[in-house]
């Protein structure tokens, strides 16, 4: 699988679903935050409170330092800390670095600190949530919250009505690559997309989460990564999503994709080349089967049964 540069766009789009992002992790949000009053993005001050002048430009990291207001009127410093690979060689590195970032923010501004890590890799149930420190009679605890895209179910995520649950979902597709057939990954990204579309999002946050999902899960095939464009700009008659615009912006030519059309809908409708998420919900609905049984009849996973009948089973309540 390709990937863009991750770090990048987790950073874009939490500030764009930032307000949703508070809601998803602190059930009091609404009544804690004057989300009203908007944020202020501070990434400037933070590189200066942590250079890395050695640092890879891919980097492992998405750091951001948001200004929040209490509805009291003062202020709260939110940091937040991806770990967009979820490495785990790096565990003891990953914990101090936070409390770097905590004791250098407080040191500086003088005000509350919120610290929240968001794990992206398959190994974030595993990774730290404190950190320590001890030398003779002097000790120190340090912890944060962390969570890890892992810790939800397909299920809770296709029930939420939060726009960063759609975030989640698709961080948690990518854990998917090399599981899945290419097939099987391309119509569950599909089944994101439309979900999405449908969601009675504000526009803004239904585009903004739309740019994170088309580029956070890229094909090695280019074809696969032309064959989505094509589908959700068919799919999206009343350009919620802007899908045309998005593609242009991505250099993509309308006369490649026209020449590619005839191909791609013989493709689709061809069972042996790619599994339909619309033949296997049928199943799901007309049909008292297995999800094992529904995955050996369309010659798919039993993860991807599982997370179409998620979803078919949250439009429902």
């Amino acid at each position: 699988m390709k990937h863009r540069k991750s770090d990048i766009l987790w950073k874009v789009v939490l500030e764009d679903v930032f307000g949703d992002l508070l809601k998803f992790i602190f059930p009091d949000a609404d009544e804690v935050y004057d989300l009203d009053r908007g944020f202020e993005y501070l990434d400037k001050e933070l590189a200066e409170l942590h250079p890395q002048p050695n640092e890879k430009t891919d980097s492992r990291f998405a750091d951001k330092l948001v200004k929040v207001f209490h509805r009291n009127g003062t202020e709260e410093w939110m940091l937040l800390h991806i770990e967009v690979q979820g490495d785990t060689d790096e565990r003891a590195a990953f914990a101090d670095r936070m409390f770097t970032y905590f004791y250098r923010i407080r040191d500086r501004y003088r005000k509350p600190v919120s610290a929240v890590a968001i794990f992206t890799g398959q190994n974030g149930k595993t990774m730290p949530r404190l950190y320590t420190y001890e030398y003779r009679h002097t000790r120190l605890k340090y912890e944060y919250l962390g969570i890890s895209v892992i810790d939800y179910s397909a299920t809770e995520l296709a029930e939420s009505r939060n726009p960063f649950a759609h975030v989640i979902a698709a961080a948690r597709l990518r854990l998917l690559e090399g599981q899945l057939k290419d097939a099987e990954l391309l119509n569950l990204k599909l089944l994101l997309a439309k979900k999405l579309r449908l969601a009675g999002f504000e526009m803004e946050k239904i585009r903004a989460v739309f740019i994170f999902l088309r580029n956070y899960i890229l094909f090695d095939d280019p074809e696969m990564n032309c064959k989505f464009d094509h589908l959700v700009k068919e799919a999206d008659k009343t350009h919620v999503m802007n899908t045309i615009e998005y593609i242009k912006m991505e250099g993509k030519e309308e006369g490649r994709e026209e020449g590619r059309e005839e191909g791609w809908e013989e493709g689709l409708k061809d069972g042996r080349r790619a599994a339909t998420e619309s033949f296997v919900e049928n199943l799901i609905k007309d049909t008292d089967f297995t999800s094992e049984r529904i995955a050996a009849l369309t010659n798919t996973s039993v993860q991807f049964v599982e997370i179409v009948k998620a979803y078919i089973q949250a439009e429902t309540k």
